[in-house]
Protein backbone atom coordinates (compact mmCIF):
# COMPACT_ATOMS: atom_id res chain seq x y z
CA UNK A 1 0.00 0.00 0.00
CA UNK A 2 1.14 3.56 -0.80
CA UNK A 3 2.24 5.12 2.35
CA UNK A 4 1.17 8.47 0.63
CA UNK A 5 -1.77 7.57 -0.87
CA UNK A 6 -3.47 5.74 2.29
CA UNK A 7 -3.41 8.34 4.46
CA UNK A 8 -7.11 10.75 4.21
CA UNK A 9 -6.97 14.39 3.32
CA UNK A 10 -8.72 16.32 5.43
CA UNK A 11 -10.78 18.80 4.43
CA UNK A 12 -12.06 22.34 5.99
CA UNK A 13 -14.80 23.72 6.78
CA UNK A 14 -14.70 26.58 4.39
CA UNK A 15 -13.96 24.05 1.13
CA UNK A 16 -16.15 23.02 -0.95
CA UNK A 17 -15.57 19.87 -2.71
CA UNK A 18 -17.90 18.03 -5.65
CA UNK A 19 -16.66 14.74 -6.73
CA UNK A 20 -18.45 13.43 -10.29
CA UNK A 21 -16.56 10.34 -11.32
CA UNK A 22 -13.22 11.08 -12.23
CA UNK A 23 -13.58 15.13 -12.16
CA UNK A 24 -12.73 16.68 -8.74
CA UNK A 25 -13.95 20.47 -8.47
CA UNK A 26 -12.67 21.93 -5.49
CA UNK A 27 -14.29 26.33 -4.23
CA UNK A 28 -12.32 27.84 -1.79
CA UNK A 29 -11.47 31.43 -0.34
CA UNK A 30 -8.86 31.91 -2.74
CA UNK A 31 -10.10 30.54 -5.76
CA UNK A 32 -11.68 27.43 -7.03
CA UNK A 33 -9.81 24.83 -8.95
CA UNK A 34 -10.90 21.82 -11.44
CA UNK A 35 -9.23 18.49 -12.54
CA UNK A 36 -9.70 15.52 -14.28
CA UNK A 37 -7.97 12.24 -12.76
CA UNK A 38 -7.70 9.29 -13.57
CA UNK A 39 -10.67 7.40 -14.00
CA UNK A 40 -9.10 3.88 -12.27
CA UNK A 41 -8.90 5.83 -8.96
CA UNK A 42 -12.10 5.43 -6.49
CA UNK A 43 -12.07 8.88 -4.38
CA UNK A 44 -14.45 9.34 -1.68
CA UNK A 45 -15.99 12.18 0.61
CA UNK A 46 -17.21 11.03 3.85
CA UNK A 47 -16.85 12.63 6.98
CA UNK A 48 -14.87 15.84 6.10
CA UNK A 49 -12.13 13.35 4.80
CA UNK A 50 -10.90 12.72 1.80
CA UNK A 51 -9.54 9.05 0.70
CA UNK A 52 -8.07 7.59 -2.40
CA UNK A 53 -8.63 3.91 -2.97
CA UNK A 54 -7.35 1.60 -5.80
CA UNK A 55 -8.68 -1.37 -7.45
CA UNK A 56 -5.97 -3.75 -7.84
CA UNK A 57 -2.14 -3.66 -7.52
CA UNK A 58 -1.57 -3.52 -10.89
CA UNK A 59 1.52 -1.37 -11.79
CA UNK A 60 -0.02 1.77 -13.33
CA UNK A 61 -2.54 1.63 -10.18
CA UNK A 62 0.15 1.19 -7.94
CA UNK A 63 1.75 4.34 -9.39
CA UNK A 64 -1.32 6.40 -9.17
CA UNK A 65 -2.45 6.19 -6.05
CA UNK A 66 -0.07 8.28 -4.36
CA UNK A 67 0.22 10.83 -7.26
CA UNK A 68 -3.78 11.27 -7.12
CA UNK A 69 -4.18 11.92 -3.15
CA UNK A 70 -1.34 14.19 -3.90
CA UNK A 71 -3.07 16.20 -6.26
CA UNK A 72 -6.40 16.39 -4.67
CA UNK A 73 -4.27 17.84 -1.46
CA UNK A 74 -2.69 20.25 -3.30
CA UNK A 75 -5.95 21.92 -4.83
CA UNK A 76 -7.06 21.64 -1.62
CA UNK A 77 -4.42 23.69 0.21
CA UNK A 78 -4.32 26.21 -3.10
CA UNK A 79 -7.54 27.28 -2.40
CA UNK A 80 -7.25 28.04 1.65
CA UNK A 81 -3.39 28.99 1.62
CA UNK A 82 -2.57 29.43 -1.89
CA UNK A 83 1.13 29.08 -3.33
CA UNK A 84 4.07 31.59 -4.19
CA UNK A 85 7.36 31.50 -5.44
CA UNK A 86 9.67 34.47 -5.24
CA UNK A 87 12.17 35.52 -8.24
CA UNK A 88 14.82 38.18 -7.64
CA UNK A 89 16.13 39.89 -11.10
CA UNK A 90 20.31 40.56 -10.70
CA UNK A 91 21.89 42.67 -12.85
CA UNK A 92 23.05 46.35 -13.54
CA UNK A 93 20.12 47.96 -15.36
CA UNK A 94 17.70 45.05 -15.18
CA UNK A 95 14.10 45.92 -14.21
CA UNK A 96 11.15 44.63 -13.02
CA UNK A 97 7.97 47.09 -13.06
CA UNK A 98 3.97 45.67 -12.83
CA UNK A 99 1.81 47.57 -15.81
CA UNK A 100 -2.05 46.71 -14.85
CA UNK A 101 -1.94 42.94 -14.38
CA UNK A 102 1.40 42.84 -17.08
CA UNK A 103 4.55 42.21 -15.86
CA UNK A 104 7.39 44.60 -17.99
CA UNK A 105 10.96 43.07 -17.85
CA UNK A 106 13.68 45.14 -19.01
CA UNK A 107 16.38 42.06 -18.94
CA UNK A 108 19.20 43.29 -21.21
CA UNK A 109 17.37 42.56 -24.46
CA UNK A 110 16.81 45.14 -27.16
CA UNK A 111 13.25 45.29 -25.99
CA UNK A 112 11.00 45.19 -22.80
CA UNK A 113 9.17 42.01 -22.52
CA UNK A 114 5.40 42.65 -21.59
CA UNK A 115 4.12 39.35 -19.83
CA UNK A 116 0.49 39.26 -19.25
CA UNK A 117 -0.73 37.36 -16.23
CA UNK A 118 -2.38 34.17 -16.70
CA UNK A 119 -5.78 33.16 -15.68
CA UNK A 120 -5.31 32.79 -11.47
CA UNK A 121 -2.04 34.32 -11.27
CA UNK A 122 -1.59 37.57 -9.66
CA UNK A 123 2.08 39.39 -9.49
CA UNK A 124 3.67 41.51 -6.37
CA UNK A 125 6.48 43.72 -7.38
CA UNK A 126 8.78 45.20 -5.38
CA UNK A 127 10.86 47.29 -7.88
CA UNK A 128 13.41 48.70 -4.89
CA UNK A 129 14.52 44.89 -4.63
CA UNK A 130 13.57 43.94 -8.08
CA UNK A 131 11.35 40.61 -7.01
CA UNK A 132 8.51 39.45 -7.88
CA UNK A 133 6.10 37.41 -6.16
CA UNK A 134 3.84 34.89 -8.35
CA UNK A 135 0.95 34.00 -6.18
CA UNK A 136 -2.24 31.91 -7.41
CA UNK A 137 -4.26 28.56 -6.15
CA UNK A 138 -2.77 26.23 -8.31
CA UNK A 139 0.83 24.90 -7.33
CA UNK A 140 1.61 23.94 -11.56
CA UNK A 141 0.57 27.08 -12.72
CA UNK A 142 2.42 29.38 -10.08
CA UNK A 143 5.83 26.81 -10.35
CA UNK A 144 4.90 27.22 -14.78
CA UNK A 145 4.55 30.78 -14.60
CA UNK A 146 7.76 31.82 -12.58
CA UNK A 147 9.78 28.67 -14.49
CA UNK A 148 8.51 30.91 -18.18
CA UNK A 149 9.47 34.43 -16.00
CA UNK A 150 13.10 32.82 -15.48
CA UNK A 151 12.91 31.22 -18.70
CA UNK A 152 13.17 35.26 -20.47
CA UNK A 153 16.70 35.32 -19.12
CA UNK A 154 18.29 32.13 -16.77
CA UNK A 155 21.06 33.32 -14.15
CA UNK A 156 24.58 32.91 -16.00
CA UNK A 157 27.34 31.32 -14.10
CA UNK A 158 30.42 33.88 -14.84
CA UNK A 159 28.63 37.42 -13.27
CA UNK A 160 25.15 35.78 -11.44
CA UNK A 161 23.34 38.20 -13.48
CA UNK A 162 19.69 37.08 -14.59
CA UNK A 163 16.18 36.14 -13.30
CA UNK A 164 16.65 33.57 -10.06
CA UNK A 165 14.29 32.19 -7.64
CA UNK A 166 14.80 33.39 -4.17
CA UNK A 167 16.09 29.73 -3.14
CA UNK A 168 18.13 28.98 -6.03
CA UNK A 169 21.77 29.33 -5.68
CA UNK A 170 24.47 29.71 -8.82
CA UNK A 171 27.48 28.06 -8.96
CA UNK A 172 30.02 30.70 -9.79
CA UNK A 173 32.78 29.67 -12.87
CA UNK A 174 36.03 31.31 -13.21
CA UNK A 175 36.23 33.59 -16.09
CA UNK A 176 39.49 33.34 -18.79
CA UNK A 177 43.01 33.83 -16.89
CA UNK A 178 45.66 35.42 -18.62
CA UNK A 179 48.81 33.25 -19.91
CA UNK A 180 51.63 33.93 -17.45
CA UNK A 181 54.62 34.22 -19.69
CA UNK A 182 57.90 32.93 -17.74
Amino acid sequence: MSRIGKQPIKVPAAVELKITGPNVAVKGPRGKLQRDLHPNMKIEFQDGEVRVTRPTDGRLDRSLHGLTRTLINNMILGVTEGYTKQLNVVGVGYKVALKGKNLVLNLGHSHAIDYPAPDGIEFDVDAKKNTIVVKGASKEMVGQTAAEIRGFRPPEPYKGKGVMYSTERIRRKAGKTAVSKG
